[in-house]
């Protein structure tokens, strides 16, 4: 009996070419095979394995309909490790890598305390937990499901100091205070149009909108820092390139001091930082 031989895993490339971006198809074709980025260089001119075709027409169908890559992966690399993501949680971002360098930079020399609000895949706390293996981190999410994917990341990398709690924002903190609270909140505008294009589409609402502004979330972690923060403790907060102003203003009003916002690798205002003042003397 005659059988079709498998296409090379090249010509999968070139048949992917026009339907969807050729990075994307790299990474996608190394999934349905199983194997590294450099191994398909090496084997490009290789048949491809059993199933691997179909596999890869599967993926390439979903992401040529705006699935991101990350979804169909079920990885994202960030910070220099792999993170597993699933559509429970938002899509780390390189330019969230800006928030962890300076929320390290800001971190007492011994016994740091360390929260990151709404912590999603568990990027910024296991970031900073592998940096600072000595910090007590805490990540909270009001999602149980991306709770359980910030878990799960935590236990791959073997990164046992990191504590996990349920609740909105502040809600399961109970009175603790913090040399560092980071968050990488909603903070899009419930009616830009970009949410409904994209990989947006797809990531969940509850991680990127935030009200008419888009400031919602950050007003309410503004406003509750000083409560949670010990004596010149920071604030990091991540935001929109237009935002740098609103949320300076947020942070004065709440009682923040050396309000500062920083930019990313592109000049645009990024992540917004402010401090709590001396503890006062009693009288």
């Amino acid at each position: 009996m005659i059988t079709n031989p498998s296409p090379a895993l090249d010509a999968l490339l070139r048949d992917a070419a026009g339907r969807i971006d050729a990075i994307d198809a790299r990474w996608l074709l190394a999934h349905a095979a199983g194997r590294s980025q450099s191994w398909l260089y090496a084997h490009a001119r290789d048949p491809a394995p059993g199933g691997v075709p179909e596999r890869f027409e599967a993926l390439v169908a979903r992401r040529a309909a705006g699935e991101p890559v990350a979804y169909l992966t079920g990885v994202r690399g960030f910070w220099g490790f792999d993170l597993a993501v699933t559509p429970a949680t938002l899509i780390p971002r390189p330019e969230t890598e800006l928030l962890v360098e300076l929320a390290l930079a800001r971190l007492p020399a011994a016994d740091a305390r360390v929260v990151d609000l709404g912590t999603g895949s568990g990027a910024i706390a296991l970031a900073i937990a592998r940096e600072r293996p000595d910090a007590a981190v805490l990540a909270t999410d009001a999602s149980v499901d991306a709770l359980a994917v910030a878990r799960a990341n935590a236990q791959a990398l073997e990164l046992t100091q990191v504590r996990f709690a349920h609740g909105d924002w502040y809600a399961p903190l109970a009175g603790a205070r913090f040399d560092v609270i980071a968050s990488n909140p909603p903070y899009i505008e419930d009616a830009d149009p970009h949410l409904a294009q994209g990989d947006l589409r797809f990531e969940p609402a509850s991680a990127l909108s935030s009200g008419a502004d888009g400031l919602d979330a950050i007003r309410g972690i503004a406003a509750g820092a000083l409560a949670h923060l010990a004596p010149r403790g920071w604030l990091l907060v991540e935001h929109g390139l237009a935002q740098g102003a609103a949320v300076r203003a947020l942070f004065e009003r709440a009682g923040l001091v050396e309000v500062a916002t920083e930019r990313d690798l592109e000049a645009r205002d990024r992540v917004t930082l402010g401090r709590a003042p001396e503890a006062r003397k009693a009288d």
